[in-house]
């Protein structure tokens, strides 16, 4: 098996030759390459010329002894060796090369505030088990989706205050979500200005290129002391797309039970029109759920949207092999410079 070199191998390895690592370069100016097999052509027609068209190979060198055959043999040795030059000075002229390409990617982050609906009506179970449980599986879904974005979470029935403010840590995040319930805001009612007002004093702290909202709710705007629509106009001045998203059916839902097992069915009713128009404001888009399903194709939808911007630099280290070559194709120019010498030549000619 041919060994794999590196940049640190002496010249003198014949392991430059090998197939494996002529292989594995890269070449400059691979024209150079293709006349390569010229060059033994070349010597041939010369020796044949000399030889034969000037009648200084004897005709049979069959009927010549052993040593006049070997004397012979060493006669080629110049020529072999002004071949190999040639061939080595071709190779280096190609420019055998190795390139390490090192690509370094990074994201540029999304802040993303989510506010999520706890008001008493989010124990209707027209989702499973109910819109809560929903809205809190498909969020935790939405943030295992997500790399480098900053994500904050807002929980407002009555009241509004933030449960988590920005951050990168998921793990926080998913255990926050997981322990969101009914109980933790005793003020009763659905206070959506609010809650755009909690997410819009958190975006205020970020200075990111992209800031996005996602507010989910099943009803009107019953409670806060801030109107919804004020309240998007101002998150839209810092900046924030927001999307809107109403979940449940409206009309007759099943909402608890009775002593006898058998569901209650109340009236449901939402405010699609303020939804919208927070939506429109904030310049992000409105979406209408009324099963699990849709809802969670609802934040795959966002997850689309809203991607990180991925940007890359690219580093090129090319090391040139070149000298390699060209110092085997020196070291045999001398050595054919030797047999050129006059001692030698006169070796070769007794």
């Amino acid at each position: 098996m041919d060994k794999e070199i590196s940049t640190t191998d002496f010249w003198l390895s014949l392991d430059w030759f090998s197939p494996s690592t002529l292989q594995s370069f890269t070449w400059e100016h691979p024209i150079f390459l293709y006349a390569i097999p010229l060059v033994p052509v070349l010597i041939l027609i010369r020796w044949m010329w000399r030889y034969w068209f000037n009648q200084k190979l004897p005709v049979a060198l069959a009927q010549r002894d052993l040593q006049s055959s070997a004397l012979t043999l060493l006669r080629l040795i110049p020529d072999f060796l002004i071949m190999l030059v040639l061939m080595l000075l071709l190779v280096a002229l190609a420019r055998p090369q190795k390139t390490n390409e090192k690509v370094d990617e990074w994201t540029e982050g999304i802040d993303i505030m989510i506010a999520i609906d706890i008001s008493q009506s989010m124990q209707i179970s027209d989702f499973e088990p109910n819109r809560l449980e929903a809205a809190k599986n498909v969020a935790i879904d939405f943030i295992d989706g997500r790399l480098q974005d900053r994500i904050g979470l807002v929980v407002f029935s009555g009241d509004a205050f933030s449960l988590a403010p920005l951050t990168t840590d998921y793990n926080l995040l998913r255990s926050y979500i997981k322990e969101i319930d009914f109980s933790m805001i005793d003020n009763r009612g659905t206070a959506i200005g609010s809650a755009l007002g909690v997410v819009t004093n958190r975006m205020r702290e970020s200075d990111s290129k992209s800031k996005v909202a996602i507010l989910l709710s099943d009803g009107d705007n019953t409670a806060g002391n801030i109107d919804p629509i004020t309240a998007a106009e101002l998150a839209s001045a810092f900046g924030t797309k927001i999307y809107t998203i109403i979940i449940g059916k409206e009309g007759m839902v099943p909402y608890g039970k009775d002593f006898f097992g058998r569901p209650n069915m109340i009236d449901n009713t939402v405010d699609e029109t303020t939804m919208r128009k927070i939506a429109s404001i904030g310049g992000g888009e409105f979406f209408r759920v009324s099963d699990n399903r849709a809802l969670e194709r609802v934040f795959d939808t966002i997850d689309q949207y809203e991607k990180a911007e991925i940007k890359e630099t690219r580093f090129k280290d090319t090391a040139d092999y070149y000298q390699h070559y060209l110092t085997w194709g020196i070291v045999l120019l001398l050595l054919w410079l030797f047999t050129k010498s006059t001692f030698i030549s006169n070796v070769l000619q007794d």
